[in-house]
């Protein structure tokens, strides 16, 4: 047996990922178990449940894989503040300490955060983007692929080209800092008014309300972008290489004020610069796989970096791009790193063979945590919560499709937790996609969140190309493909009415017109993020809408990440029970349990208004 425990840490989205004789036993993310969003710490919670969830101890571990170089990345850093000073002294003064502190003995922290300063397991440390290569590539079900990496920065490195091969991997090209895309669009996430390494999904979200006025101004003055996807930025504009903040005067003047302070009023300009950098992103990202199809003749791509969690930029290379198949790790951010560091110490460096696995050998990503039925019950019974038992599939089936139909909104807790940033339907919120009412319920009384923000519709596989602009041969069993709604699905608007939607500064009114068929689902430019479900990676979802399908002829439902918002997605049925009595949420299920909140007692309900007023005092909703 050999077994290789990955780690990613120390930055933001820290994880662990054991993988045991080539199979990925378990993965989980640190916030998941902290409570802390995005936490950066060392993944003690999480690598001590991947062990746990193996059965085996440390002692048991041939390998501790980190996901990067550490010394490399001080490197960088200390270059680029020589090369910018004195501009750099503030970001200078506060980050030297840090990594004088602990970032420089990666070793120590890595031994002290396992709770062992004497573990003898060898450590090996992964460039970064070849952690993110391995990620992509060794899951995959491609013999042989052209890989893309894509995010802020590594230690060098921004973007890298690769090709991988049986059990081996190599790159070819690469892109260094301070030039990279992740860092251009997290510029504009910063200058939008939201959070660097979160709130880039929300910038995506934003774009479809606005034109791409600024496409050509930031190919002019920002980015030198050549035909094969390399490109060249303009520091002059950018404060992120030695700065506080990501943007300067220069590019403030640019595009007409100072950022947006977050939270305040979103303006025409912020949804008109979300569609440009969007639309320049996605310009990037096709010139970059043209370039590595012909460089590498392959018709297969993967890819991996928090750029490739950009759906709308993936559905767009799927469709109109060079390659004939193409497939993303589901945690293609720094948690994924954890698992690609392992992967690389098994199959590069150790020269361990791989079998491919069909579809692939995520698991559905389904790779965390699960609890006992049992488990479940008794916790029901000890917070004395009125509940249903099913004891069969049908019966459970039947009676959640039944709440659905009637407009109720149901949190499903079951399996395995998700690894990676999406919820796809272990720890998910779900509601029916035809309600036009949907979409702002979920938004206002269930997520806390932005009303312009978009929900996504898990959609049976063998019915997804009669709904949505997607090829029957392709799936999108991650939700990282966006695609159109087919035009016979959609509900023409008026005109008249179309162009007073297009300038109402109220999104909640823009988002909350009727579209098509499915309104929940259906964003402002009649696109959708798109979930295949089907039977092999999640049963019990594929048996669920296969019912409601039958039910009501719609093969889908709202899917959404079973938390609120600046919370982690739900780990422990503890906190599923949580977010159930403190948000709007009709129905809880857990595993083959259900909770319905009209049934509960007054003690409950009370316990629950409690727990909603605790939440809605933590939330300012536009």
């Amino acid at each position: 047996m050999t077994a290789i425990l990955g780690i990613s840490a120390f930055y933001h989205d820290s994880a662990a990922a054991l993988v045991i004789d080539g199979r990925i036993v378990a993965a989980a993310q640190e916030e998941r178990f902290s409570r802390i969003k995005h936490d950066a710490a060392f993944p003690a919670q999480a690598a001590a449940w991947c062990l746990s969830e193996a059965g085996i101890s440390q002692d048991q571990l041939d390998y501790v894989a980190f996901y990067d170089k550490p010394l490399v990345k001080f490197e960088r850093l200390l270059e680029t503040y020589i090369a910018f000073a004195p501009r750099g002294l503030q970001s200078f003064s506060r980050a030297i300490p840090v990594w004088l502190k602990k970032k420089l003995n990666t070793r120590a922290a890595i031994r002290e955060g396992l709770g062992r300063s004497e573990l003898r397991t060898p450590l090996v440390f992964m460039e970064h983007h070849e952690s993110h290569a391995a990620s992509a590539f060794f899951p995959s079900p491609f013999e042989q692929a052209a890989v893309l990496t894509l995010d802020g920065v590594g230690e060098w490195c921004t973007s890298s080209l690769g090709v991988g091969s049986g059990n081996t991997l190599r790159l070819i090209d690469q892109l260094m800092f301070p030039h990279s895309l992740g860092l251009l669009y997290s510029a504009f996430t910063y200058y939008c008014g939201f959070k660097v390494n979160s709130g880039e999904y929300k910038l995506m979200g934003l774009a479809p309300y606005g034109t791409p006025v600024y496409r050509e101004l930031i190919l002019q003055r920002l980015i030198d972008l050549k035909p094969d996807g390399s490109f060249w930025l303009d520091m002059a504009y950018f404060n992120y290489a030695a700065g506080l903040t990501m943007t300067g005067p220069r590019f403030h003047a640019l595009f007409g004020g100072p950022p947006r302070p977050p939270e305040s009023s979103l303006e025409q300009r912020h949804m008109d610069l979300a569609a440009s950098i969007q639309a320049v992103t996605e310009e990037v990202l096709l010139r970059q796989a043209r370039y590595a199809q012909a460089r590498t003749g392959m018709r297969n791509l993967v890819m991996a970096g928090g750029v490739a969690l950009n759906c709308v930029a993936n559905g767009r290379l799927l469709r109109e791009g060079p390659f004939e198949s193409i497939w993303i790790q589901p945690a293609a951010g720094d948690a994924g790193g954890a698992l690609g560091a392992a992967l690389f110490v098994e199959h590069q460096l150790l020269g361990k063979p791989r079998t491919l696995q069909v579809p692939d050998a995520q698991g559905g990503s389904f790779l965390g945590p699960r609890f006992d039925p049992g488990e479940l019950e008794r916790l029901l019974i000890a917070r004395n919560m009125p509940y249903q038992r099913f004891d069969t599939p049908e019966t459970l089936d039947d009676e959640v499709v039944g709440l659905l139909e009637a407009g109720k909104i149901v949190g499903l807790f079951q399996g395995r937790m998700e690894f990676g940033p999406r919820a796809l339907g272990a720890r998910s919120i779900l509601g029916d996609a035809r309600s036009p009412a949907m979409q702002a319920t979920m938004n206002r009384k269930i997520k806390f969140r932005e009303s312009f923000r978009p929900f996504a519709p898990m959609v049976l596989r063998e019915h997804a190309h009669a709904w949505f602009g997607i090829d029957p041969a392709h799936e999108s069993p991650y939700m990282l493909l966006v695609a159109p709604v087919l035009e016979r699905h959609r509900t023409p608007v008026d005109p008249m009415a179309q162009q007073v939607i297009a300038v109402d500064p109220d999104l909640r009114r823009r988002v909350n017109v009727v579209r098509s068929a499915v309104p929940a689902v259906t964003h402002v430019d009649y696109s959708a993020r798109l979930q295949t479900v089907d039977a092999g990676r999640n049963p019990v979802l594929h048996r669920l809408l296969t019912r409601f399908h039958a039910r009501t002829g719609c093969p889908m439902l709202v899917n959404t990440s079973f938390n609120v918002r600046g919370e982690p997605l739900v780990c422990r049925p503890e906190e599923a029970l949580q977010c159930f009595e403190a948000t709007e949420m009709d129905v809880l299920v857990l595993e083959n349990l259900v909770v319905r909140k009209d049934r509960l007692d007054a003690a409950s309900l009370q316990q629950a208004r409690s727990a909603r007023a605790r939440y809605l005092e933590r939330f300012e909703l536009d």
